[in-house]
């Protein structure tokens, strides 16, 4: 199973983020659990400076911009 963690404070961005990165999944047939990261200590500790921020299986992919549908997808393939 996918975890994908979206890293946060809960802004539009972010959650615009966690719903393209659930649509992704979800188009691609992906068995996932999703996990939203607001606590700002966390995530640093990812060394994440930007949010929103997407990371796959504890390993950031992306941060500082919401990606496109097919981007998401794309990521969640490699």
């Amino acid at each position: 199973m996918l975890r994908i963690q979206i890293l946060g404070t809960g802004c539009p961005k972010c959650k615009k983020l966690a719903e393209t990165a659930e649509q992704a999944a979800r188009e691609l047939g992906i068995e996932f659990d999703i996990e939203k990261v607001t606590d700002i200590n966390q995530i640093i500790s990812f060394g994440v400076m930007t949010t929103p921020a997407l990371a796959l299986n504890g390993e950031v992919k992306l941060a500082g911009r919401v990606p496109s549908l097919e981007e998401v997808k794309k990521l969640l393939q490699s």
